[in-house]
């Protein structure tokens, strides 16, 4: 029988999470007490193979009953169970975001700020987040990839890569994106910006694409960034590091940058978990109409 803790940050995503086992099969419980896991297993087991997969979603709205967590899972692993602790992490300011956007309050933050109740609850957490098995960061990620590295994990029986890598394109013009873990600047190109025929266009289009990557500066550089990063991402896993943001900017983020990121994500993406985002593509058009 396979068991899957489901934990983490509250407003990290373990309620999508858990639909998205039940969609592959899992039989899941959400806010179980700690303390009735070894008896719930049990009464699993005693289902004669009916349930050979299941999830709990436990996090600190238990309150009290949630420092029983390791006790309740040392107990089960004296029972012969095996279990994976599959841990939901965000950022500070995007976990702030989503609750103000859904204007709920924080389980811990009851009489205080929203802040002071998040930091209470990472530190609570801190014990249980070294122990994962698997730890995915959600802040950068979209619901279809979360579900993406849910299947590949639980469904797929892939390999797990807890570094989730951002490539994002964006305009010095506009700014540095302030969760940048590495920026690079790709202003020293050729800009198609000032080829009439493809000023209109962006790196998404074949015509400018195209024009970017026939300089072979352009391709000097995408083959020593691949090099360099395929000899730091061992690194950074190795370190711990959940999320990697790399940015690569050009004057409006709408030609260079948007063709050499694409052109990275299509290097990294068979071999990482990877995402693209181009934060500044349509701003110029934006900027001309108002």
């Amino acid at each position: 029988m396979k068991f899957v803790i489901v934990t983490g940050m509250s407003g990290a995503g373990k309620t999508t999470v858990l639909k998205f086992l039940e969609d592959i099969g899992f039989f899941c419980v959400d806010n179980l007490p700690p303390a009735l896991i070894t008896k719930f297993s049990q009464l699993c087991f005693e289902q004669d193979g009916s349930i050979d997969k299941v999830a709990l979603g436990i996090d600190i709205r238990g309150g009290k009953l949630f420092g029983d967590l390791f006790e309740g899972l040392k107990e089960l692993k004296s029972e012969g169970y095996d279990y994976e602790i599959l841990y939901l992490d965000a950022s500070d300011s995007t976990l702030i975001k989503r609750y103000k956007e859904t204007r709920r309050s924080h389980p811990l933050s009851r009489g205080g700020s929203l802040e002071t109740g998040i930091g209470k609850e990472r530190a609570m957490l801190a014990d249980v987040r070294q122990r994962a098995t698997y730890i995915i960061d959600t802040s950068s990620i979209l619901t279809r990839q979360l579900k993406e590295q849910i299947n590949k994990i639980f469904k797929d029986n892939g390999a797990f890569d807890s570094l989730i890598i951002k490539v994002c394109s964006f305009g010095f013009k506009y700014g540095i994106p302030m969760d940048s873990d590495l920026v690079f600047d790709v202003r020293f190109l050729p800009n198609p910006y000032y080829i009439q025929e493809l000023k209109e266009f962006t790196g998404n289009d074949i015509p400018v694409s195209e024009y970017v990557m026939k300089f072979e500066e352009s391709r000097m550089f995408l083959d020593k960034l691949t090099d360099m990063l395929e000899f730091l991402i061992p690194k950074y896993i190795k370190e711990g590091k959940n999320q990697l943001v790399i940015s690569i900017g050009c004057t409006g983020g709408k030609h260079r940058s948007v063709t050499l990121a694409n052109e990275l994500y299509k290097r990294l993406k068979n071999s990482h978990s990877v995402i693209i985002s181009h934060n500044d593509i349509e701003k110029d058009s934006k900027t001309k109409r108002l």
